[in-house]
């Protein structure tokens, strides 16, 4: 599995937070609704979770999510919506048959928030890349594969990806069908 220090430290937090509230796997697996190998798996960082299981995870251990993501801080409850009609369409330049849609882009106290529909067309190219962003990725349809630290992961409809923006990485669309993707790219701006 790929190895990072936001994902190592993702899956440090949760095992330190559920041995200090003397939960075993299966407990923190029940209250979060996933299974024990699971809670297992992400703990000794062999699996990322999604989006709502990692909620699930932090609600579960009670922890506030601006307490589990230190550069995230929000100051009041956040609501944003944000409708289809209004997404933005941008290019990339090296990024030849990419169609990025940005969904939301807003700076939330000392961080910001940039998510992104992505898609990606068959036979596409794009030279090797690093965000300055903790990335994850949710794959909507189709499927690609993510060029890594010299590794090859393949991802399907319904997987994610969780990394740190600074490891070099493309992804390559090999199929005949498009790929969509949903990202949220996590930025912190502290000095």
């Amino acid at each position: 599995m790929m190895e990072s220090a936001f994902l190592s430290e993702v899956s440090r937090k949760i095992k330190d937070r559920r041995l200090h509230k003397r939960l075993t796997l299966q407990e923190l697996a029940d209250k979060s609704g996933v299974t024990k190998g699971l809670i297992s798996q992400i703990e000794n960082g062999r699996s990322i979770p999604s989006v709502p299981v990692l909620f699930n995870i932090i609600e579960s251990l009670e922890f506030e999510v601006s307490d589990f993501f230190e550069g995230l801080k929000f100051s009041k409850p956040l609501l944003l919506i944000r409708r289809k009609e209004e997404y933005e369409s941008f290019e990339r330049e090296y990024a030849l048959g990419f169609s990025y849609q940005r969904v939301l882009n807003k700076g939330v106290s000392a961080s910001a928030i940039d998510i992104v529909l992505l898609e990606i067309h068959p036979n596409s190219s794009q030279k090797e890349v690093v965000t300055e962003a903790i990335a994850y990725k949710y794959i909507l349809s189709g499927e690609i594969d993510y060029q890594m630290n010299g590794e090859t992961y393949t991802l399907r409809a319904g997987d994610s990806l969780l990394f740190d923006g600074r490891i070099p990485h493309f992804p390559v669309n090999t199929k005949a069908e498009s790929c969509r993707l949903l990202i949220v790219y996590f930025f912190n701006h502290k000095n």
